[in-house]
């Protein structure tokens, strides 16, 4: 099993080898790391639950003019054959700016220019992923998921609490099960995508429960402390494990 995909990903990735450890305390496991791929072990089953840390997903390649975003080139994906089971990921980069953006310019075929529209970005990337799925994935020997749009809660206006800038002390989650900000449109762009594939891809569809968990964020006590306030990842044990228990299902 590999998850692919960027930090929500390692959200995700990191709750399921947690879950599965838990079930089988006294196996004996490995984690190791072999540049972007993290792998977790269970050396006595034969067992590898594996992380590929690729936030785009399509390419970003160091060239004379700088590092530049192939939004039709995917050549990482020699890593993804022959897994059985691909959980793919991608969005919470393709909004950076500035000196976490990781690219200086953006391809498609021929044209190179410093920025487009970033969700038409997306769109043009997501479609070069499916393209790969359809050429290279063999549904008798890969299932292939794809993680819905993971959200953030930094202006509580979305939530009907225009106090609130970011999930900072927030200890409840939202009553009921509709959203009042509204679903993402980076939603709606991804299962147009998947709409279009041929070969089989199931989403797991995380996005408006997750929507509902504004206390599930580290807040101040993420990577950052005090000076970067996380409302984007999760806490584990948390939402992640709620979607690992959907994954498992959509499994079986």
């Amino acid at each position: 099993m590999m998850f692919v995909g960027d930090s929500l990903s390692r959200n995700q990735w990191q709750s399921l080898t947690c879950m599965l450890h838990s079930s089988v305390p006294n196996a004996t496991y490995t984690i190791t790391r072999v540049d972007d791929v993290s792998i977790f072990e269970f050396t006595e089953y034969g067992v590898k639950v594996m992380l590929d840390r690729n936030v785009y997903l399509v390419d970003v390649v160091r060239e004379r003019i700088g590092r530049v975003l192939k939004l039709d080139s995917i050549d990482g994906g020699k890593l993804w054959k022959g897994i059985d089971m691909l959980i793919f990921n991608t969005w919470h980069w393709w909004n950076r700016r500035g000196p976490t953006q990781p690219w200086d310019y953006v391809q498609v075929g021929q044209q190179v220019t410093k920025d487009m529209d970033r969700m038409l970005a997306f769109q043009m990337a997501l479609t070069t992923w499916a393209a790969w799925v359809d050429t290279n994935i063999d549904p008798a020997k890969t299932m292939v998921f794809f993680q819905g749009i993971s959200p953030s809660h930094y202006n509580g206006t979305l939530w009907n609490e225009p106090s609130a800038k970011s999930c900072k002390e927030e200890k409840l989650p939202l009553a009921g099960s509709t959203y009042p900000g509204g679903l993402p449109p980076a939603l709606f762009v991804l299962k147009d995508v998947l709409n279009k594939i041929t070969k089989p891809v199931k989403l797991l569809d995380i996005t408006n429960l997750s929507l509902l968990r504004k206390d599930g964020h580290p807040s101040i006590y993420g990577f950052g402390g005090l000076t970067a306030m996380d409302c984007s990842h999760w806490c584990l044990p948390g939402v992640p494990d709620t979607w690992n228990e959907i994954l498992y299902n959509l499994i079986l």
